[in-house]
């Protein structure tokens, strides 16, 4: 059992790390503000059950094949990168995060929690907690703490975020204000990569 001070320390560490401004937090406000709470609730509970499972895998083994095979782990920044980019270039010529038969359309379960493996944010909070929480006497009980920790204060915090651009929709009611608000949340997604690309830059070199 991790002692109480530890244990309050890894919830501080979740809740910060889950609310802050991030590719999933701004995506998830942006489908609120363009889709409205309740058809972004499939994208929330894809992130918080895909970064869950993400922790426990990770924590459980599937950083030693990073190890063993470096190459893997760059292959997935780069793709990350990528996709970010791509999805960055949808939301800032649409009015949502996604076009299905010329329509804008919420990002769905699956899509949110395979998101979260090429999310560098998503990459970075797991290898920071599991290296401060991860007990190697007892990696799997501790693993799947961490993994619980994140899983409750991971919805919550996107609700938030999610409400906030639901709410903000009555003031963005006008199309072109919303492809304006759709283009800056695209500037600041781009902006969130600069510390996937630096560290991808320092591994290719």
């Amino acid at each position: 059992m991790l002692p109480i001070d530890t244990l309050l320390g890894l919830a501080v560490f979740a809740a910060v790390a889950s609310v802050t401004p991030g590719p999933n937090n701004l995506m998830v406000m942006t489908s609120g503000m363009n889709f409205g709470l309740r058809r972004t609730v499939p994208h929330m509970l894809g992130i918080a059950l895909g970064f869950t499972v993400m922790i426990v895998m990770v924590g459980l083994g599937l950083a030693g094949a990073f190890n063993t095979l470096p190459w893997l782990h760059i292959a997935m920044k780069i793709a990350g990168v990528l996709y970010m980019l791509r999805l960055a270039w949808t939301l800032a010529s649409s009015c949502g995060l996604g076009v299905a038969e010329g329509r804008p359309r919420p990002m769905t379960f699956l899509q949110a929690a395979a998101f979260q493996w090429i999310n560098p944010k998503a990459w970075a909070i797991a290898v920071s907690a599991l290296a401060a929480y991860a007990i190697p006497g007892n990696v799997t009980w501790s693993v799947m703490l961490v993994a619980v920790a994140f899983m409750l204060v991971s919805l919550p915090s996107n609700i938030v975020w999610a409400a906030f651009g639901a709410g903000m929709a009555r003031f963005l009611a006008d199309p072109r204000t919303t492809r304006l608000f759709n283009r800056a949340m695209a500037i600041l997604l781009i902006a969130s990569l600069w510390p996937a690309i630096s560290d991808l830059i320092s591994l290719l070199r």
